[in-house]
């Protein structure tokens, strides 16, 4: 980071938090397919502070992401609400001629290799499973009309409407993709009953949630957030590309999901039963597939060249192996 970057930093910083703000270090955080993440040290009249700001950096991950501002006004709604999210800051509508959401920073681990992997997280594994479905109950309690018009499902059931989306999102891609297709047709012929209309985090996931060595110290990246059943949520983790290396543990590769989900039963007083989330981890896998290759082709086209997104391009294809995995067991 340059000099004159650092000092417009510092400067619009100053706008939003109303006060003299000298930024003593900045900088880039790996990854971020549509964005940039900064993390930065701050010095305010009342002290240093710890800051994260993220700046739109081209392109979209998924056409239904939400927008700086409403997921601002989402992690307001959050915060009070009592769910671990870094404290909002606000929206800067230009920083070197970019959107840009400032919040606060939070310690911790996000990286799910090493939550699944490394030995001095294994209390912070047995801990989890239950302290996340502490944190989707809290999440899907948030009073619908204290949030910001979102994407997603407005009345019951869900499944038709995500469909939709997800269909419109294949097309999307202007070129054939016989293995979604068929999960498509599969979701189709096989929709659920309903649990109800909700916030979905949308990512909530090892990797989008920040722990420490006593467990889960935030929830982070809300721009998938949508409205839709609960049961969509609680099935993404189940997905087998959030495993981080444990295949053999279903629920993000730290545990099997029943504990999980007697515990978010428990406190909400709904019944979704492990078979109930089988519907929505193949909508997940199908979902995460088309994602994985509008990614690709942003770098196959040169809209946006990154190692990164080519890679995901070679992940796609595990996904969709996965998904005629998941569709032959479910026949």
């Amino acid at each position: 980071m340059n000099e004159e970057w650092t000092e417009e930093l510092g400067e619009r910083l100053g706008e939003l938090l109303d006060a003299p703000v000298e930024v003593d270090h900045a900088e880039l955080l790996a990854g971020g397919a549509s964005q940039e993440a900064w993390t930065v040290d701050a010095e305010t009249p009342e002290g240093e502070v710890g800051l994260i700001v993220r700046r739109a950096a081209g392109g979209a991950i998924y056409s239904h992401a939400i927008s700086f501002e409403q997921e601002y006004r989402l992690l307001q709604a959050a915060h009070e609400c009592g769910v671990k999210v870094p404290k909002p800051y606000g929206r800067l509508d230009d920083l070197s001629g970019s959107e840009a959401l400032v919040m606060g920073r939070l310690d911790g681990e996000g990286d799910g290799y090493q939550v699944t992997q490394k030995p001095e997280f294994e209390a912070t594994r047995e801990a989890l499973p239950r302290q996340m479905a502490e944190e989707l109950a809290k999440i899907h309690a948030i009073p619908l009309e204290r949030l910001p018009s979102l994407p997603g499902a407005s009345s019951e059931p869900a499944a038709p409407q995500i469909l939709e989306d997800l269909e419109g999102e294949l097309d999307l891609l202007e070129e054939p993709h016989p293995a979604i297709e068929l999960g498509l047709r599969w979701l189709r012929e096989h929709q659920p009953e309903s649990h109800g209309i909700v916030l979905n985090h949308g990512d909530f996931r090892l990797g989008n949630l920040i722990v420490d060595e006593e467990g889960l110290a935030g929830v982070i990246d809300w721009e998938f957030a949508h409205l839709s059943d609960p049961a969509e949520d609680l099935a993404w983790p189940l997905v087998r590309a959030w495993r981080f290396g444990a295949e053999h543990l279903r629920l993000g590769g730290v545990d099997e999901p029943e504990p999980y989900l007697e515990r978010y039963n428990e406190l909400t007083g709904r019944g979704i039963s492990v078979d109930d989330l089988f519907f929505w981890e193949v909508l997940g896998n199908v979902r995460w597939n088309i994602i994985a290759f509008n990614q690709a082709g942003r770098h196959l086209s040169g809209q946006a060249r990154s190692v990164e997104l080519a890679v995901l391009g070679r992940l796609a294809t595990e996904v969709e192996h996965e998904t005629l995995r998941l569709l032959e067991r479910g026949h």
